[in-house]
């Protein structure tokens, strides 16, 4: 990974924020910037007269020292005998700065005092949102091989669903079995925990696999992804146990139509806004629109829910390089739920499905 050119755009951004320092607190924002994959850590950023302009240095405890050691990247590494946070401050205000951005929406209030007592005499706190986020949604070659492979694993959870279900079994059981799978295959864990939601469950947009059991007769929504190298996937089929009577057969159907009409509507330009627009016309012209109660989709990568999110007045533009996923759904209570998920790679002229499964409905 390219943890100069990472930190250089950092650099970019808080020049033009007339931003001097920053404190990044969370931990997949710390990995994207230095490489650290550990559970506690603090990157400190400062621009001034260095190397590239920008100096950073990673604070943790001694827990970590050898893996920071050996996975920290273009950063110093402090093994701090005091608390992190205050440690990473204390190195900050060597320098002078006017401004210092944190993460606000990744820090709590019980960490304000600490890092008010921290802050340089005279500097202005700017709490910042999505920040490195932002940067990390156009993702480069190298994430993108592994988030391919982090799909094609994910996918492979599927052919085990369809040789566990059966009316009767647990949705518990069911989703043991893929997450079992998943690890003998190599993945580090799940992207979240896995949706097995059968019959009337499946009306749940996130109806996690429960001790009920799959139903004779009735739709049932797997939505699962695995966690490869940091990078997660994220894929929903829906299967019918039994025969489908004539609403449900159109209930799948518009679903599908719908999101290959997402699909159509992804390439570089196009608001998250437009992709979203795409998929409620075709379910408002099935007259399905008003069961179809969240976004279309959202940005994929160090974390299962990254920018940019598909949904209304959300103007942000999509580029080459961003990973999305496509996932409209009917959700009818008391009856039943539809759902289809791919993951998906903006191009310079539209966008690339990842996700290499059938979109036919199958019945059990």
């Amino acid at each position: 990974m390219n943890y100069a050119d990472r930190q250089q755009r950092l650099r970019r951004v808080l020049l033009e924020s007339k931003t001097q320092a920053m404190l990044v607190t969370h931990l997949p924002n710390v990995r994207y910037l230095c490489g650290f994959t550990g559970s506690s850590g603090v990157l400190a950023c400062r621009l001034g007269h260095y190397p590239g302009g920008i100096q950073c240095a990673f604070f943790t405890d001694g827990r970590y020292t050898q893996q920071a050691r050996e996975e920290v990247k273009r950063a110093r590494v402090v093994i701090a005998n005091k608390p992190v946070l205050s440690a990473a401050l204390a190195w900050l205000a060597e320098r002078r700065y006017a401004r210092l951005a944190v993460e606000g929406d990744h820090l709590t209030l019980a960490q304000l005092p600490s890092i008010k007592k921290g802050l340089r005499r005279g500097s202005h706190l700017d709490p910042t949102s999505g920040l490195v986020a932002r940067l990390r949604m156009v993702k480069e070659p190298d994430e993108l091989k592994i988030i391919r492979k982090a799909v094609l694993l994910g996918a492979s959870l599927f052919d085990v669903a369809l040789r566990k279900i059966w009316p009767g079994v647990t949705e518990a059981s069911v989703a043991a079995e893929m997450e079992h799978a998943a690890r003998k295959a190599g993945a580090e864990g799940m992207s979240f925990d896995t949706i097995v939601a059968s019959g009337k469950r499946s009306a749940m947009p996130h109806g996690r696999a429960s001790q009920a059991k799959v139903p004779r007769r009735g739709f049932c929504i797997l939505d699962f992804g695995v966690i490869l190298a940091g990078y997660c996937s994220d894929m929903t089929r829906t299967l019918y146990v039994g025969t489908p009577d004539g609403r449900a057969t159109a209930m799948y159907d518009a679903v599908r139509e719908a999101q290959l009409a997402g699909i159509d509507a992804v390439r570089p330009g196009a608001t998250a806004e437009d992709v979203d627009r795409a998929t409620r016309a075709v379910l408002k012209k099935a007259r399905f629109d008003r069961y179809f109660t969240h976004s279309t989709g959202h940005g994929v990568g160090l974390e299962i829910h990254e920018p940019p999110r598909l949904g209304e007045k959300q103007s942000d533009l999509l580029e080459p390089g961003m990973v999305i996923t496509i996932e409209p759904g009917i959700y009818v209570p008391g009856s039943g739920g539809v759902r289809i998920e791919d993951m998906v790679v903006v191009t310079e002229r539209g966008c690339e499905v990842l996700t290499p499964t059938t979109k036919d409905l199958i019945r059990i």
